[in-house]
């Protein structure tokens, strides 16, 4: 029967149109990073990444023009003297008349009682920034500096400055920070896995090349993309993180079976066409389940998600095309170069500056043939001894090696019965950050005043006496609670229809303490004192904290929409591409395995508060509310990855006649190694990103590099082919109801494709 291989066609194209191929690429990579330049990046509003009621109410404030500033506040504080003390008058006196100077500063509020803290020790200067609160970060250094120039004129108080702008430019400044050490790291510490794995410059330096190449090339187009939906803080880390990982895998997948084509015999293009038809197409459907698990992000419900999902369908989907066209193209250039260490091509470049002068130094002839250190060691075996020691071991004894590996993993997962999550903020950055530090300073002074509850009411007219009497109700039934505090302030909009009530909260923002603040308010203040205004008042309720309690819910409530899309679609794609009920069922019960114990690794470690020192981070005491909707769909995809090159290699050999064990054991032998490389890169990768500053992004990378470990040992070493052992031909189970689906042809020999091209001259 023919088989259409889609690999193994555009392998031929790009092999005998190779620089056409490599010139697509080079332009594609070009236009989108300089039109991604030109048009920027539109980022998400504050009002777009709420979710639920807190959503609702940011739309009624932006829906009215409510006029939002960017709210700013600078503390004075003494261990030793009172606000009553004439030295600390003086202080705040000259931050007043310097704030009063500065242009950015507008409103500016001191002197009431709520501003001064109960120990009499602080004293809360109030102001707004002029201009639009989108952009008041890119403008708050001017006025940082002068603070911090009266905290060095003033050095027996604390002088310190917190808001919202000075916030965002902290978390901008540092993320920007760390996503260039994330770009600066992440290329050398590929190539060096690379060059181990395949002991060749050349071999190392293709795969890295590319997979940067698609990093950038998605970066321009997200910020495209962002114009239509807007981009999360997060995208531009997901997009190096993913590309790296899964471009190098492509890459690795691909070259591995070229070079295991070549030591069989096979030279030239005749290699190349095989590795293409063979896992090449297994690269292909890779890719579609990779792709199909990064859309499952666009059911979150939440444009953050939107966001993050769209980057990295972006990213997969650039890494998949290149290493389905330019790849081979460069593969069909370099031919048997591709095995050239760095000494091997210098000395061919020196022969070839040299050969118009006729002369071709012995030495140099033999630093470009004699096989380099690394390819000494590394000798000619295609299989990995220790992997083939431990695959062995596995299938010898199967049913002890399912039982303890899932035993394990389920150990491993028992915390995430546990699992709390809420959304990271700059207070989870390190607490040696003087931002951080001021807030806590203010918090410690004054509970909630810098994280209220803002209570957004929208009516025909929200200044009448009914609704100064209801403002009065609401500040007096608040304040009875004790868990809401002082200063409660009222603020209406231009066209009166508007008002915005502020609620400082006890509690730490995001902690129990301003959750139980936070429903008290919803469930006990608000709704008796509505009830008394006119119909048709609306009402909702918007905040870090509400946002926070809010996101828990709409992920909670669209994490099963999102798993089952996964979920489904993979089965689906395994089913037609395997031709087995027993396959997909498996694959998805290990994908599981490992996302769980992933999940209580994270649990253990983040939120449970170990390995604080070792990580370098200070424990909130919860896991980041869209890591685990997040990590699902990478690891899902990630898995599969692994799982369709194993078994696509498996099923090949089957197909040729050989027996199911033996083929398990051989096919997965074959790849251990190649699986191996490419988990060491990912968890070098992500390694990376764990050692950044940022909470959620060091919980993303320690949860990817703990499920890769993990999925590429204990589940692909031991469990698969154990599981595999026990199932015997029920492997390859098709109920005869099914046997009209089409099949996805994943793994064909050459001659079954499509006529050989014309031999193509290398250079």
């Amino acid at each position: 029967m023919h088989r259409y291989n889609f690999a193994a066609r555009a392998a031929r194209w790009s092999a005998s149109h190779w620089k056409t191929a490599v010139a697509i690429w080079v332009a594609f990579v070009a236009v989108a990073i300089g039109l991604g330049m030109t048009v920027g990046t539109h980022t998400l509003t504050a009002s777009e990444q709420a979710t639920g009621e807190a959503a609702r109410a940011e739309q009624l404030l932006t829906s009215a023009g409510f006029d939002t500033p960017a709210a700013e506040s600078v503390i004075v504080r003494s261990e030793t003297r009172t606000v009553a003390d004439p030295a600390f008058r003086s202080t705040v006196h000259s931050v007043l008349a310097k704030l009063r100077s500065m242009p950015q500063v507008t409103k500016l509020r001191t002197g009431a009682g709520g501003q001064i803290s109960k120990d009499q020790r602080a004293q809360l200067i109030e102001f707004d920034m002029e201009g639009k609160l989108d952009t008041a970060d890119a403008r708050v250094q001017p006025l940082l500096d002068a603070v911090a120039a009266l905290q060095k004129a003033n050095p027996s108080f604390t002088v310190a400055e917190f808001g919202f702008a000075s916030a965002t430019h902290e978390l901008s400044k540092t993320i920007d920070k760390d996503f260039v050490k994330a770009e600066k790291l992440s290329v050398p510490i590929t190539f060096v896995i690379l060059l181990i794995a395949f002991g060749a410059f050349v071999a190392a330096g293709v795969p890295v090349l590319l997979a940067f190449s698609a990093v950038l090339a998605s970066v321009g187009l997200s910020a495209l993309a962002s114009h239509v939906f807007h981009a999360s803080d997060a995208t531009q880390s997901v997009i190096l993180l993913m590309g790296m990982a899964v471009g190098v895998d492509y890459s690795l997948f691909y070259l591995k079976r070229e070079r295991e084509e070549r030591a069989a015999g096979h030279q030239g293009h005749d290699a190349l066409f095989r590795a293409a038809a063979t896992s090449g197409q297994a690269v292909l459907i890779s890719g579609f389940t990779v792709l199909v698990a990064m859309a499952g992000m666009l059911f979150a419900g939440t444009k953050i998600f939107t966001s993050i999902g769209i980057g990295a369908m972006l990213v997969v989907f650039s890494s998949l095309v290149g290493s389905l066209t330019v790849l081979p193209a460069l593969l069909g250039k370099f031919d048997r170069y591709i095995e050239r260490g760095l000494r091997q091509v210098l000395a061919a470049t020196a022969l070839r500056l040299l050969r118009p002068l006729k002369t071709q130094p012995k030495w140099l002839v033999w630093l470009r043939e004699t096989p380099t250190v690394l390819q000494r060691l590394k000798g000619n075996r295609q299989e990995s001894r220790l992997w083939g020691f431990v695959i062995t071991k596995s299938m010898r004894r199967p049913l002890i090696a399912v039982g303890v590996s899932i035993a394990l993993l389920i150990v491993l997962a028992l915390p995430v019965l546990n699992m709390h999550t809420k959304q990271s903020s700059f207070t989870d950055l390190p607490k040696s950050l003087s931002i951080v530090k001021t807030y806590n300073t203010i918090q410690a002074s004054f509970p909630g005043s810098q994280d209220p509850a803002h209570l957004v009411v929208r009516a025909d007219d929200v200044t009448t006496p009914q609704f100064a009497k209801a403002y009065a109700e609401f500040k007096k039934r608040a304040l009875a609670t004790g868990v809401i505090q002082q200063p409660i302030r009222v603020a209406v909009n231009k066209a009166k229809t508007v008002a915005r009530v502020d609620f400082p909260l006890a509690g730490e923002g995001q902690d129990a303490t301003a959750v139980r603040a936070l429903e008290t308010l919803r469930t006990q203040v608000i709704p008796p004192v509505l009830a008394t205004l006119p119909v048709g008042t609306e009402q909702a309720v918007t905040g870090a904290t509400a946002a926070n309690v809010d996101f828990n819910k709409t992920m909670k409530s669209r994490a099963p929409i999102v798993f089952a899309f996964v979920l489904g679609f993979a089965f689906l794609l395994l089913l037609l591409t395997f031709r087995s009920i027993v396959i997909p069922i498996k694959a998805i019960i290990l994908n599981l395995l490992s996302v769980g114990a992933a999940y209580g690794v994270l649990v253990w470690i983040f939120q449970y508060g170990h390995l604080q020192g070792l990580l370098g981070f200070h424990s909130s005491g919860a896991v980041v509310t869209w890591l685990p909707l997040f990590l699902f769909t990478v690891l899902f995809g990630l898995s599969m990855d692994y799982h369709v090159f194993i078994l696509s290699r498996v099923k090949e050999l089957v197909d040729q006649g050989v027996p199911t064990d033996q083929a398990v054991e051989r096919g997965i032998r074959s790849t251990a190694s190649t699986v191996t490389s490419a988990a060491a890169v990912m968890i070098a990768v992500f390694a990376i990103f764990a050692t950044l500053s940022a909470l959620d992004i060091k919980q993303l990378g320690v949860g990817l590099a703990v499920a890769v470990l993990l999925d590429a040992t204990l589940i692909r070493g031991v469990l698969l082919p154990a599981a595999m052992k026990l199932l015997g031909e029920w492997n390859w189970y098709l109920p005869r109801w099914l046997e009209w689906m089409p099949h996805l042809n994943v793994e064909s020999k050459p001659h079954e494709d499509v006529p050989e091209a014309p031999p193509v001259p290398v250079v």
